[in-house]
């Protein structure tokens, strides 16, 4: 039998989750010296997770910076090329005909 296609939602309930697994918690609490290894993970404290999500205008400036860093180093490189060129050195890198 298959699912009515109103009630199969996908990934569209997907959240960031709270609280870490057990084998997180563990690790975590390891980290901080809170948890010796070998001890019994039954009522550890839980762990909250700070997990901070960016916002599509965050992830935007981002992409910008990266972007113009990007031109920045081809045009640098260019301009490197052009001056190798007309000093009349062959570079290494470039494929000769």
């Amino acid at each position: 039998m298959s699912i009515h296609k109103s009630i199969n939602l996908g990934s569209g309930i997907v959240s960031i989750r709270s609280v870490f697994t057990r084998r997180e918690r563990v690790d975590r609490l390891m980290n901080a010296e809170m948890f010796e290894e070998g001890t019994m993970p039954v009522g550890i404290p839980k762990v909250k997770t700070r997990v901070r999500t960016m916002t599509k205008r965050q992830l935007k400036a981002i992409a910008a910076a990266e972007r113009e860093v990007a031109i920045a180093e081809l045009e640098a490189a260019q301009a490197a090329v052009r001056a190798a060129e007309a000093a009349g050195e062959v570079l290494e890198d470039t494929p000769s005909e």
